[in-house]
Parts: structure tokens; C-alpha cells; sequence
């Protein structure tokens, strides 16, 4: 499957993609994991998952709140059914993931600069990490309420078995981050795990965090301290955004994250001597370093 090289950008009038790998060079965002993907880092490897349940809570509890806050000062029914409808739906669909299993994370091994891909089957495939695609596509649209923009950052794998059928050839990741800049963001933090350093990219938030880093925890660490700002916001993001639900069920799901259990996959992510660390391809050493020169260009031109 041919993508256009990584830096290419292409606009539409109600689309853009931005093709970011391969091969993976600097995007110039700096790392941030606002959908926490990164589900366990180390030395060796990153486990990237797709499970956001906090984030689908999140969604639907503001539609509500929108839904309640028109039918309080219109009182129309119609709203408030449309409403029940619109979010109900969703709702079903988080309850339904509630009860199922929480899919095996890709994991990206930096030292070997390899890729495991589980499959619902129970295979898994492992592919060069400069084989990796990754996009970040951008759609708008226009309606009477005004234009909304929505996207994602998709990262594709190959499967490395020439043989292999056409229904099993290909696997994606896709993560609603907005697309844009948002997206590259997002892809940084595992561009950079892979090519700077583990400490480049944040440490994981999955999993039951500390009192004081809990929602409630915040509110009262603040209030302790006078922060009566902070207080207020905590306030908001707990009864506007839906923020202690999500946190509450993410940790349902989500306090141990799977792990891969394949014995050959336990053995390749144990850590190598330094000496056996894979090196970056010439094409990709090249590739970044004129991709570094350029990003230097702009910001010297920027500052100036």
C-alpha cells in the first residue's frame, strides 16, 4: 500500500491530510497523549491502545448537558426526545464496551526499531518500524450551525506475510484527536519514544492514578491551598465535562492494561545490550536531518 512521503500535506477545500510516515521525521509538535494512548513505557518498549472509554463518556455527557440546557429554556419536547435519541445511542454502545474485553495494545519495541501487532485472531505480526504509515486527515462541514471540523491520526501496519489474504494484509489504528496539529501531537509521542528518547514523550495516565492526582483529589488539594480558580475549573470539568465519570470508568477498564502474553513476544521485549540496538536506516538519517534543518529554518525565520 503506497502513501505519499512523510511532509506531504494535501488540501482540499473541505479536507487535508497530512502524511507524517513513512518514513517517521519530526513533525515539530512537541509529544502530548490527550486521548492516553500510552497504556506502559519503559527502556525497551511503548504499548500504544486504542481504548478511550474516558473520552466517549466525556462526548456524550456534554451533548447531554447541551440537550438539557435547550430543553430548560425552550421547553420542547421535541428537543428533549431528539436528545434521548442522539445520546441514547452512544450510550448503548458504551454500555456494550463495558462488557467486552479490552483489545491487546501495538507494541513498539525501540531497541530492535520493531512493531507487534496483535490480531483478534490471536496471531500477531512483526513488521520494521520504518514500515509504519501514519496520516492525520482533517474533514469540515457547513451547516446552518456553522462549521465543524473533525479528524484523526491513522497508523497503519503491514503484515509481513507475502502470502497473506487480501481481507488480512493491512491493519490501522485511529485515534479522534481532531487531525491537524493535534494529530501530529499525538503521533510524537510515539515518533519521539522511537527516535529521541523515552523520557521525550509523557509517562502513562492509565491505570488508577494517586488521591491527589484524582478529580476529587485535585479540587481538594486546591481548595487547601486557596487556588479558588482552580477549584471553580475542577467544579466545571466535573459537572459540565464529565470528567469524574470518565476518569471513574476508565479505571474500570483500565487500571491493569492487557499485556502481551505470546512467549516469543516476551522474549522480544526483554532489553538488548546497547551493543545489538538496531540503527536507523541511511534513508531515514537523511530524511531527518533535512527535515531538522528545515523546522530550524522556520523558526529562525519566525523569530526574526
Amino acid at each position: 500500500m503506497s502513501t505519499p512521503p512523510a511532509g506531504t500535506t494535501k488540501k482540499r477545500l473541505f479536507s487535508r491530510n497530512d502524511y507524517l510516515a513513512p518514513l517517521p521525521i519530526p513533525t515539530g509538535e512537541k509529544p502530548c497523549d490527550m486521548l492516553n494512548i500510552i497504556w506502559r513505557k519503559n527502556e525497551v518498549f511503548l504499548d500504544v491502545g486504542t481504548y478511550s472509554i474516558g473520552s466517549a463518556v466525556m462526548m456524550i455527557w456534554l451533548m447531554a448537558m447541551l440537550f438539557m440546557f435547550m430543553y430548560h429554556i425552550t421547553s420542547n419536547s421535541i428537543i428533549l426526545g431528539g436528545g434521548l435519541i442522539i445520546v441514547g445511542i452512544p450510550i448503548c454502545f458504551v454500555i456494550q464496551g463495558l462488557f467486552r474485553e479490552v483489545p491487546l495494545p501495538v507494541r513498539f519495541n525501540r531497541q530492535r526499531r520493531e512493531v507487534c501487532v496483535p490480531q483478534a485472531d490471536g496471531e500477531y505480526w512483526v513488521i520494521p518500524w520504518e514500515s509504519v504509515t501514519a496520516a492525520a486527515t482533517q474533514h469540515s462541514s457547513v451547516s446552518q450551525g456553522g462549521r465543524v471540523t473533525m479528524g484523526l491520526l491513522v497508523i497503519g501496519f503491514e503484515n509481513p506475510d507475502p502470502q497473506a489474504k487480501d481481507d488480512h494484509k493491512h491493519f490501522s489504528m485511529g485515534f479522534n484527536c481532531g487531525g491537524g496539529t493535534s494529530a501530529m501531537a499525538l503521533w510524537e509521542c510515539i515518533r519521539s519514544y522511537m527516535e529521541v528518547a523515552p523520557d521525550a514523550v509523557p509517562d502513562s495516565r492509565v491505570g488508577i492514578a494517586p488521591y491527589e492526582e484524582t478529580q476529587i483529589g485535585s479540587i481538594i488539594t486546591d481548595l487547601r491551598k486557596g487556588d479558588l480558580l482552580q477549584v471553580l475549573w475542577g467544579i466545571f470539568c466535573i459537572t459540565i465535562l464529565g470528567t469524574y465519570l470518565a476518569e471513574k470508568l476508565q479505571n474500570l477498564k483500565l487500571s491493569h492494561p492487557p499485556d502481551l502474553t505470546y512467549p516469543a513476544i516476551i522474549e522480544w521485549s526483554k532489553p538488548l545490550p546497547p551493543e545489538q540496538w538496531a540503527k536507523r536506516s541511511p534513508e531515514l538519517e537523511i530524511a531527518i536531518a533535512e527535515r531538522e534543518a528545515e523546522l530550524a529554518a522556520q523558526t529562525a525565520q519566525e523569530q526574526a
